[in-house]
């Protein structure tokens, strides 16, 4: 009989009892009064001890790492990326008293890093995005410590069937709406984990629940989707932290999803800044992208004389963006202008219908 080390087993309690010490996250809905009949909530993930949605998924890869035997008490954690996923391990890491690594793009945003830092992290850079896994994996292999490796262990990490994951909070928070099940769950994709866990959750509860993955435009996973001999896409990177990738990542699991839209990163960066004077705090980037997703479901429902809900999710605060999305000088030197987009939505409110661009 394999016996389990004492501190193994301490590691998994105290990430148990700081998920018990948790409440769960707000489902807030977003009025549209214009648009009868169709419901809009946004999961508020940003409330997370970490702040971000990322905070479920660093805890189930921790919680993956320590029952597989791959961590122990000498273990340095390295992990790969764009910045809310490595807050969220650093605050873990701290919890276990692991030293922990994030490698992250040169241009993640300076709140993010900083994050890290508060929480006993060292971030290392590199300069082309892409270049992130192969860093993780040469920092674990010279040191002798441990990738994380979130964009092949998401979808696998989580407990798709239950056990408090965020498919499941959804449908319970939602029992008592007009609309209980949601027509569409709207969600990105950055490892692809969020959306394999509320499509296999919503097909293991007999939903009739659709699953929406808003994406950027440099993304991969969009095209993927519509052709699955595409792996890889040689656009910019996306200017939305956290989702869209350059390459398909393992986790992405295309036939759980319904439909993709596709997200100019200006409409998000838009999106990000009407949803935060709406909700009366920043969001996230991301959270614009969904937003802007569910604006154009909304749409089409309505057309089709269909009702229903649409959920979708807020990933993260927006004071990690203040330099970048809620920065007017930041914006113009990306050669972006929101306002006609910001114009657009506003009108969307307001009288339930998107006025052409």
């Amino acid at each position: 009989m394999i016996k389990r080390s004492n501190w193994t087993i301490n590691a998994i309690e105290i990430i148990e009892r700081d998920y018990q010490r948790s409440a769960d996250t707000h489902l807030i809905p977003l009025p549209l009064p214009d648009v009868p009949g169709i419901m809009l909530y946004i999961k508020d993930e940003s409330t997370h001890p970490t702040g971000s949605l990322k905070h479920r998924l660093a805890r189930s890869l921790f919680l993956y790492a320590l029952c597989n035997g791959w961590v122990n008490e000498d273990t340095t954690i390295i992990e790969a990326s764009s910045g809310s996923t490595a807050v969220s391990e650093a605050y873990f890491a701290r919890m276990l008293g692991l030293p922990f690594i994030a490698v992250m793009p040169r241009s993640t945003a300076r709140a993010k890093v900083e994050k890290i830092a508060f929480y006993g992290g060292r971030c290392h850079f590199v300069d082309r995005p892409g270049d992130v896994y192969a860093e993780a994996q040469r920092l674990a292999d010279a040191c002798g410590g441990h990738y994380m490796d979130q964009f092949t262990y998401a979808e696998r990490a989580t407990d798709w069937r239950g056990n408090n994951n965020i498919a499941e909070s959804i449908f319970a928070q939602m029992r008592r709406e007009p609309c209980p099940v949601p027509r569409w769950i709207v969600c990105g994709a950055g490892t692809g984990g969020t959306s394999a866990t509320i499509g296999r959750f919503a097909r293991f509860n007999r939903h009739d629940t659709r699953i929406c993955v808003a994406d950027p435009e440099a993304s991969v996973f969009h095209r993927h989707w519509a052709d699955a001999t595409v792996q890889t896409s040689l656009d910019r990177p996306s200017l939305i932290e956290g989702i869209g990738r350059a390459r398909v990542e393992p986790s992405f699991i295309p036939s759980l999803v319904d439909r993709m839209i596709v997200v100019p990163d200006v409409a998000s960066i838009a999106a990000t800044r009407v949803l935060s004077r709406r909700l009366g705090r920043p969001c996230g980037g991301s959270t614009g992208t969904n937003l802007w997703a569910c604006v154009q479901l909304a749409q089409e429902m309505a057309r089709a004389g269909e009702c229903g809900s649409i959920v979708s999710i807020l990933c993260d605060h927006g004071d990690r963006y203040a330099s970048t999305y809620f920065d007017d000088a930041w914006i113009a030197a990306q050669g972006l202008d929101t306002a006609p987009w910001e114009a657009r939505l506003d009108a969307f409110f307001k009288t339930g219908v998107l006025p052409d661009a």
